[in-house]
């Protein structure tokens, strides 16, 4: 399921290029992964391709598309108009994507009321009536740590059944619930470790190769737990 979106967006930039076909071992060299797994992961979805061909490109988007849900919209709710939400409000992608952004809620007085991404931000207490009107079965939580945990029970008790939590926090919901989070703090600190790695290994193959003791490089704090 994490490699399907990533051959999705891959074969719609090959439609996009009036690419036909594609081969396994193109598309894997594209995804970043090995052919047979490509293969592999292509055959659940009853495609086989054709030898001495490949896959069709746009039949294999539409399969991917279908097994993903993406058949038809998915409307979303932003739970926080601040920075973060705001900046998820003005991102086109969500829309063309089959995300269309259905409502945004906030507690600020101050922020209800102003249009974010043409959505007007309501209180959040409309929450609601926005998720039952406009069927909405995603809620995205862009609100700072202290906010998501009473966020998502709001979410629940309004009848969503799937979270994008943005705030570093766990949260705590029913086992029906689906819940992904997207914390940044966590992808940089795992990018850290690998600029990290690549610089220990760079600095023991010059100590091999004689070309003298490297300078001292300035020690990483371990991150917080």
């Amino acid at each position: 399921m994490a490699r399907l979106p990533v051959y999705l967006r891959i074969l719609v930039e090959q439609a996009d290029e009036e690419v036909d076909s594609i081969s396994s071992d193109r598309l894997a060299e594209l995804a970043g992964v090995n052919a047979a797994k490509v293969r592999k992961d292509l055959s659940y979805l009853g495609s086989y391709g054709t030898r001495g061909v490949g896959y069709e490109v746009a039949y294999l988007v539409y399969q991917i598309r279908r097994e993903l849900g993406l058949t038809h919209d998915w409307p979303v709710v932003i739970v926080g108009a601040g920075n973060l939400g705001q900046a998820l409000a003005g991102y086109g992608g969500f829309g063309e994507r089959g995300f269309p952004v259905a409502g945004i809620v906030d507690v600020d007085p101050a922020k209800v009321g102003s249009v974010l991404g043409g959505v007007r931000v309501r209180h959040i207490d409309e929450l609601s009536q926005i998720v039952q009107s406009r069927r909405v079965n995603i809620g995205v939580i862009a609100t700072p740590s202290a906010g998501a945990q009473d966020a998502a029970e709001r979410l629940v008790r309004a009848g969503v059944t799937s979270i994008l939590n943005f705030a570093p926090v766990v949260l705590s919901v029913p086992r029906s619930i689906e819940v992904r989070k997207v914390d940044l703090a966590v992808e940089l600190q795992i990018l850290s470790y690998h600029e990290q790695r690549r610089a220990t290994q760079s600095t023991g193959l010059r100590s091999v190769g004689g070309l003298g003791t490297p300078g001292a490089t300035a020690t990483s704090r371990p991150a917080s737990a």
